[in-house]
């Protein structure tokens, strides 16, 4: 397996994703709001935390859902002194439809993160929900883990020519590169790849974050790590990986009853969530060693010199002189010392005179 000659960017609204661009920060609010008001509420938090992008999840459970009594299980949080948590089980139709808003809330909610300045797009999971993304001006359409192997509809957001992202929780590596080949065979080159390891909380053993780097392998499109854990420790280890775009959950109380809210942060964590990203960018650096002037300057504190262990005359030949090696490292250093040797001072020096090229010929 080699890697791709190039890796593509794509657009999210005015933001590149991919390679030499910053990682594009996503909240993921689709599971956790429980109307409109709570939808723009948390639209408005992620835009002061500084994200770029608000998520939600278009689903429609009447047509979704066959068996309404279909069981659901997932932990929430009882206790936060203690972090007691709990095992829940219920129709997995009654989870769904705490999300679902009708198209006219939908606007509403685009147009407010049109307003905050943030990117909107949204998982959708029937046809008509795509003609209400390319309505509402979206840049980006997600297919969610189990609807990688659903051809009809990723074909269909294909054709629009957005973004799409793809999640692969669950999925082999032949069940990726097919759907992959479906979107291009559309012409759309707009593609972002997601690992997204399931659970509610996502269990160790299935995270998988070396994943990441087989996917930047396989294929020329950004890679990005949709987080289902609590904290931030994950995300700063997929981006440590290569990942270009991070999806994290979002919260307005973490002890709320329902599925993702236990791994989910709350807006008091939002802003830190985003700065530490920023930070570890910053601390990455680059792949070649380049020293910033003030490196430069510091490390002549830690370095050693020639100094003089006695004094000498005019004409005398370095390897005729007794010598230390001294901090700093501000005049020839240990490394010059052999190659100057046979060469004579060019006048008198006193006992611990630092000893530079100037003194010598």
């Amino acid at each position: 397996m080699t890697a791709p000659a190039s890796r593509a960017r794509v657009k999210i609204g005015s933001r590149d994703v991919g390679d030499g661009a910053p990682v594009f920060v996503v909240f993921e609010a689709g599971p956790t709001h429980d109307g409109v008001d709570s939808a723009k509420a948390l639209v408005t938090h992620a835009a002061r935390a500084g994200a770029h992008a608000i998520k939600f999840q278009i689903v429609d459970p009447d047509r979704l859902v066959a068996d309404r009594k279909q069981p659901f299980s997932y932990q929430i949080l009882v206790d936060r002194e203690t972090g007691r948590t709990q095992t829940i089980e219920e129709p997995l139709y009654d989870i769904l439809m705490r999300r679902v808003l009708t198209k006219d809330q939908w606007r509403e909610v685009k147009a407010h993160s049109d307003r905050e300045g943030l990117a909107f797009f949204a998982t959708v999971t029937f046809e008509d929900e795509i003609d209400l993304l390319v309505e509402l001006g979206c840049d980006s359409i997600k297919i969610a883990s189990g609807d990688v192997n659903h051809f009809p509809l990723i074909r269909l957001a294909a054709r629009t020519g957005m973004c799409l992202q793809l999640d692969t929780g669950s999925s082999n590596l032949g069940e990726i590169e097919a759907a992959i080949d479906v979107i291009r065979s559309e012409g759309n080159e707009r593609i972002i790849v997601h690992q997204c390891p399931s659970g509610y909380p996502a269990h160790l053993d299935s995270i998988n974050l070396r994943i990441i780097e087989t996917l930047r392998q396989m294929f020329p499109y950004p890679v990005a790590f949709s987080d289902h854990t609590p904290g931030a420790t994950m995300d700063i280890a997929a981006v440590a990986m290569g990942a270009n775009l991070l999806e994290k959950t979002i919260t307005l109380d973490r002890t709320t009853r329902s599925v993702e809210h236990i791994m989910s942060i709350e807006p008091t964590e939002m802003a830190q969530f985003v700065q530490t990203i920023v930070d570890l960018e910053r601390a990455l650096g680059i792949p070649r060693r380049i020293l910033h002037e003030a490196e430069r300057n510091r490390r002549l504190g830690a370095r050693r010199s020639v100094f003089l262990d006695a004094p000498v005359k005019s004409g005398q030949r370095l390897h005729d002189v007794k010598v230390l090696f001294r901090r700093p490292g501000s005049g020839l250093g240990p490394d010059q010392y052999e190659a100057w040797l046979d060469a004579r001072f060019r006048h008198d020096l006193p006992t611990g005179q630092v000893v530079t090229a100037t003194d010598l010929e």
